[in-house]
């Protein structure tokens, strides 16, 4: 007889839906040459956003050097890891060192090595509903247990801090924030981060504050570092050059250790010793860091008036909020938009049977909102990175279909 092998049952709780199920039908429709409008994933170079010329400029005069094509420190380069120290020095953090930042393959590998390095069996993390999944994800592969707290988007999503309060129990280790939101768009007050930040010091949790989007702001709006806020528990900052710099192809991200240390020594070991195994993140794109975050920010031009993430998310929410049945919160942040899906008029009972229902009739991709850990079959998420033509289009096809669909 033949050996079979099984997946692990390490992943019986672990889904990552944004490149879900539903890719299989996309393949099969892309392959029979059929166009698929792909609204599920935020990868601004797709859409024909490309990253800035002196960042490539950067690169490209390093790499032929001895240091881009050796192994550097676990932590990254130091040139780098200097430039976010003073990046994070402007945001209002302070007493940051080299050694407090790490570098990673983009900021998804980050967060599988922060979970990894934390938890034990049963250990709880407290994550946003709605959430970025690999943060789920992340938690229940390192045999650590999730708890959603509910966001509330009668209040343009904040997190609801009673419920957060309500889910502590004494194996919560940590609480995750992720600011500006994925998938809602929501940027969270001062006030918010503040109450946050108390509930974590009076139990002694961990924070870990996801910030990939923090330039991406929309009115006005300022992003605040929890980091900023405190230097009673500790902070794990995560962010990149994906989204803001336009470069997810690069894979350049980095996680900014702040605040009360002392409380977190051994699990500091743990990440030095899961970084040291790794050896080190992509060297060569390291020498895009500093370029990016100390050049013009030309990503403020595109979320300005006028600009092309702006006018995007202007022409989304207006057309979703005219659809029959659909309500739309306006998103202050980031690139996507989660439209609420009347339960009434649609009857929708399974939401990856709506996107796979929408894909089949008009060949467009988006990602239901139980991917993201909703708790109800009555959202969506898009992208809004096509430019306005094509994003206009893709939402009149929406529209079309939902006036005849009842689950």
């Amino acid at each position: 007889m033949n050996k079979t092998f099984t997946r692990s049952t390490k992943l019986n709780r672990v889904s990552y839906d944004i490149r879900g199920p539903i890719l299989k039908e996309v393949r099969r429709l892309e392959a029979a040459n059929i166009r698929v409008t792909r609204l599920n994933i935020g990868s601004p170079a797709s859409f024909g956003l490309f990253a800035p010329e002196n960042i490539l400029d950067d690169v490209k005069n390093n790499i032929t050097c001895a240091q881009a094509q050796a192994y550097c420190d676990s932590n990254g380069i130091e040139e780098a890891r200097a430039a976010i120290v003073r990046y994070y020095n402007g945001k209002g953090v302070a007493h940051i060192g080299l050694d407090d930042v790490y570098i990673g393959n983009g900021v998804s590998e980050l967060i599988l090595l922060v979970m990894q390095a934390l938890l034990n069996q049963g250990d709880e993390v407290l994550v946003p509903a709605p959430d970025y999944p690999l943060w789920t994800a992340a938690v229940n592969l390192s045999q650590g247990r999730a708890v959603h707290y509910q966001c509330d988007e009668q209040a343009d999503w904040m997190p609801d801090i009673q419920d957060i309060e309500n889910k502590i129990t004494t194996k919560t280790k940590a609480i995750v924030l992720i600011n500006p939101n994925n998938p809602t768009g929501a940027v969270y007050s001062k006030e918010c981060l503040q109450r946050i930040v108390r509930l974590a010091e009076k139990h002694q949790l961990i924070i870990y504050s996801d910030e990939i989007y923090d330039k991406i702001l929309y009115d006005g709006q300022k992003h605040i570092s929890p980091a900023s806020l405190t230097e009673d528990t500790l902070v794990v900052t995560l962010s990149g050059l994906s989204k803001s710099h336009r470069i997810a192809g690069f894979r350049v991200g980095w996680m900014v250790l702040s605040g009360n240390r002392g409380m977190a020594e051994g699990y500091i070991e743990g990440l030095q010793l899961l970084a040291s195994m790794r050896l080190c993140s992509n060297v060569p794109f390291q020498y895009a860091i500093r370029s990016a975050l100390e050049g013009y920010q030309c990503i403020n031009d595109l979320a300005k008036p006028g600009g092309r993430l702006y006018e995007q998310r202007n022409i989304a929410y207006r057309m979703f909020n005219d659809i029959p049945g659909v309500s739309c919160t306006k998103p202050k942040g980031a690139f996507y938009l989660f439209p609420r899906l009347s339960k009434e008029k649609f009857g929708i009972k399974d939401d990856q049977q709506f996107a796979l229902d929408l894909l089949l009739a008009k060949q467009i991709l988006i990602v239901q909102g139980t991917g993201f850990n909703w708790f109800e079959p009555d959202h969506f998420r898009i992208v809004a990175l096509m430019e306005k033509e094509g994003l206009a289009q893709a939402i009149t096809d929406i529209g079309d279909f939902l006036s005849t669909y009842h689950q």
